[in-house]
């Protein structure tokens, strides 16, 4: 959430931002209904006051005067009842408003329409090719007794799965190999919860623009798509000191997600499934911009090094405005080589949002005796099964059998998968 005062100040730039997001928004809606919220709040304060002076001023008094006073105040409170009420209607569509106002991207945020403009920064390893011709990783998985689909519709339904053998195994290797990855770049580890109330969700941007895409519960509260929801929601309405930001997280939690918007698309295979597994990092960090410049590089640079490490050809795309979503600053995506598709896919993501999500939050610092809110920054880890997608296919072999990096060994307990 963007300050309205800051919002007020620079409406030109705001409605230029939004413009190259591709978005529409009406700002002097917002301001009108700011300028109502602003004056009935300075009445509704107002006649607070004279209520509580008369109230005193009761209590000195007697008899008929009294009771003559008495009457007026009831008629009074009447009056502020009605102007309360309407400051509260204000006040729920000013908020309402407010959560549609995306936030600034950067200026070094390419322009574009839509994920077709994303800039590709860089290309990692080469592409791999065989002398044979590649199988696909249901194919490959399924003829090893790594997965199965079919059982997995039949308990789950639409995009069930089931990893089981060496496919569950290896998954486990790489949840080892990553939390021992991550933790040597100074992360305190967290297992999360999935469950989160529906109020978080709103702090971190996914609602109400991802609303389709969540599953709920009886209770109204909703299951994550990311650790980086609860853990935000880890330090709401809490004042931290300066001295121990930055603040690096490494969370490991169960995501959901509806992929509601994703109809048609990838229907078979681990690439878009409905639960998952993911390790999450997240900063909170001082407010400042090259601080959260600096430490977006760090966070998209370890899953880099992850990735390098277990030998994927990867690319790395910088978000365009079109695309970006609407907390966002900035965002970078690294993207795996598939080999039976000839094409990459997406396997993390990492942004910064300034301080457009502890806004909402209220996690602040206290810095000297001044507040101010924390920047926040989140990015994947390394999320499974899809992982396991280009892992697999990239290290197959003539036989079918699957080659294991040298990384993954150790945790996996041999070289390969016959």
């Amino acid at each position: 959430m963007l300050d309205i005062k800051f919002i007020r100040e620079n409406k030109d730039l705001i409605v230029a931002g939004i413009q190259k997001r591709n978005r529409t928004f009406d700002i002097d809606e917002l301001l009108k209904i700011d300028d109502e919220r602003i004056a009935l709040l300075q009445k509704v304060e107002t006649q607070r006051g004279k209520q509580n002076m008369a109230t005193e001023a009761i209590a000195n008094l007697s008899g008929t005067e009294k009771q003559k006073k008495i009457q007026e105040m009831q008629t009074f409170k009447i009056a502020l009842s009605k102007d309360e009420d309407a400051l509260k209607g204000v006040l729920k569509k000013w908020r309402e408003l407010m959560l549609k106002v995306p936030n600034l991207p950067d200026t070094t945020v390419p322009e574009g329409k839509d994920e077709n403009d994303n800039k590709e920064l860089k290309i990692w390893g080469i592409q791999t090719e065989f002398n044979f011709s590649p199988k696909g990783h249901i194919e490959l998985m399924e003829k090893l007794s790594m997965v199965d689909f079919s059982r997995g519709s039949k308990v789950h339904g639409f995009r069930g799965y089931f990893l089981k053998n060496d496919g569950a195994l290896l998954s486990w290797a790489i949840w080892n190999y990553a939390q021992d990855f991550f933790l040597k770049k100074g992360f305190t580890p967290f297992i999360a919860p999935a469950i989160v109330k529906k109020e978080y969700f709103y702090g971190t941007g996914h609602l109400p623009n991802d609303a389709e895409d969540l599953y709920t519960t009886q209770d109204g509260d909703c299951l994550s798509g990311t650790a980086e929801v609860p853990m935000m929601a880890y330090h709401a309405n809490e004042i931290l000191e300066k001295k121990n930001l930055p603040i690096k997280y490494l969370a490991f939690s169960p995501c959901y997600r509806r992929e509601a918007g994703s109809y048609g698309k990838d229907t078979k295979g681990l690439i878009r499934v409905h639960e998952f597994f993911k390790l999450e990092q997240l900063i909170l960090c001082e407010a400042n911009h090259e601080e959260s410049v600096k430490y977006h590089e760090e966070i998209n640079r370890n899953t880099e090094e992850f990735i390098e490490s277990l030998e994927i050809p990867y690319r790395q795309l910088e978000i365009c405005t079109g695309d970006l979503k609407s907390a966002q600053v900035k965002s970078y995506d690294i993207e795996l080589w598939i080999p039976s598709e000839k094409t990459y896919r997406e396997i993390s993501s990492a942004s910064y949002y300034h301080d457009f999500q502890t806004r909402r939050f209220n996690i602040r610092y206290n810095d000297n005796g001044k507040k101010h809110y924390t920047h926040s920054l989140n990015g994947t880890a390394i999320p499974t099964p899809r992982i396991l997608v280009a892992l697999i296919e990239n290290n197959q072999k003539e036989d079918g059998s699957i080659g294991i990096p040298k990384v993954l060994q150790k945790y996996f307990g041999k070289d390969k998968i016959v």
